[in-house]
């Protein structure tokens, strides 16, 4: 199957001559779910930003759909059917969830009952309090909204970053099972994430990044279980 996307040797960082990314390699298939993990530091949320245009790669590919999208910025790639969720600062607090949703389809044309009946039916508690302004929600209803809002656009590219941060573990698992729900309806997911045995789990493959690099790739249930891998992760001060 030819990937989706695939990134080749890419450099990147956030001053000049400085590069978190050391040459990393990473590939995700049409509909699969992979998970980059690794310790603090180690550049996960740095290649999530590069590949969706937030950060320009010093050296290196990025290739989607076939085509270049190195050095392109952000609202040009969401253009091609790709988007991203931060983990912070990915609401508008004083909308509605409605009009959140709405938002998240701005370069859309036509109706957009369809597409957020589609949204409503992966997250049943966004259509329950639609019209609920969204800084009033809680932290895992807030990345529910911020995944609906992508999911506007239809993308099949999602990029998650680190959606799981400072919730609940009860919402860490509806979090994680509307992640796989999304995934089973045909969207290929990119999941950055430091709940790295979750992430793992859910996966059907993953990268562990370390110092920049990728240090080990595979089927998410073969790292999950991989002592090498654990060392690394496990073993990290931050």
């Amino acid at each position: 199957m030819t990937d989706l996307l695939t990134v080749q040797e890419v450099y990147a960082g956030y001053i000049s001559d400085l590069n978190i990314l050391q040459g990393v390699n990473f590939s995700i298939a049409p509909g699969e779910l992979v998970a980059v993990i690794g310790p603090n530091g180690a550049g996960k949320s740095t290649l999530a930003k590069a590949i969706f245009g937030l950060l320009k790669p010093n050296r290196g590919k990025i290739i989607y759909k076939g085509k270049s999208i190195a050095g392109l910025k952000s609202n040009q790639i969401v253009t091609r059917g790709m988007c991203y969720v931060p983990q912070t600062a990915n609401v508008f607090p004083s909308l509605s969830i409605e009009e959140n949703l709405e938002m998240g389809a701005y370069i859309r044309k036509g109706p957009l009952k369809e597409l957020k009946n589609s949204v409503y039916n992966i997250f049943p508690i966004l259509a329950e309090r639609r019209r609920q302004a969204a800084g009033t929600l809680s932290g895992g209803e807030r990345q529910m909204l911020a995944m609906g809002r992508a999911l506007m656009l239809d993308p099949d590219l999602l990029l998650l970053d680190e959606p799981s941060a400072a919730l609940s573990p009860l919402l860490v698992n509806e979090v994680f099972a509307q992640i796989k729900r999304i995934n089973q309806q045909g969207k290929a997911v990119v999941l950055v994430e430091q709940n790295a045995k979750k992430a793992l789990s859910m996966a059907d493959r993953g990268y562990v990044l370390e110092s920049g690099r990728d240090r080990f790739c595979g089927p998410g249930s073969e790292l999950l279980s991989d002592p090498k891998v654990a060392a690394l992760y496990l073993g990290s001060k931050g």
